[in-house]
């Protein structure tokens, strides 16, 4: 068998997961323990998000006439893919965290439906909170002038009902 033939699969895997994709992160992980990789590959699998390392190469042939081309221009050293389906900051997120802990660990560029992000544009999409928080910070925003309104009539009600009792 040749060896283009043994390629091809890798190729193919590779295309398949970043065909509609919301984020397509690239890190370089050089210099992260075992214990530490295994433990941010969790979270990552935890939160949706396949990491998988890749030879650049194979990259690059998975990235040609895609949204991620821009990417190939970033193959060089040890690199790994990092890809979520559905939320658009958990990989850079959680590639970010585990950043602060291993000074190696980097992230490199990205895509984010669509859109290329350099390593600037993807280290300040790791800081915008998941779409969970922010949904909770809506519901929490909205409910607070109901909860505060409620309190005030609350307090009326009971000095009414104070006087009433004198």
């Amino acid at each position: 068998m040749a060896k283009v033939e043994l390629k091809k699969p890798v190729v193919e895997e590779i295309a398949n997961s970043i065909n509609g994709a919301a984020s397509v992160v690239l890190v370089s992980y050089k210099g992260i323990t075992v214990e530490q990789d295994t433990k941010m590959r969790k979270e990552l699998r935890e939160a949706g998000v396949t990491y998988k390392v890749y030879k650049n190469t194979m990259m690059n042939f998975a990235f040609k006439g895609t949204p991620c081309e821009e990417l190939c221009q970033h193959l060089e050293g040890t690199n790994a893919l990092a890809v979520c389906a559905e939320d658009a900051t958990a990989p850079a997120r959680i590639l970010a965290k585990y950043a602060k802990d291993v000074p190696t660990l980097e992230l490199v560029a990205g895509v984010v439906e669509d859109t290329y992000y350099d390593k600037a544009g993807i280290e300040a999409l790791a800081k915008v909170p998941s779409r969970e928080e922010l949904l909770g910070k809506l519901l929490g925003s909205i409910q607070s002038p109901i909860t505060n309104f409620a309190r005030v009539l609350n307090q009326i009600a009971e000095q009414q009902g104070g006087a009433a009792a004198e």
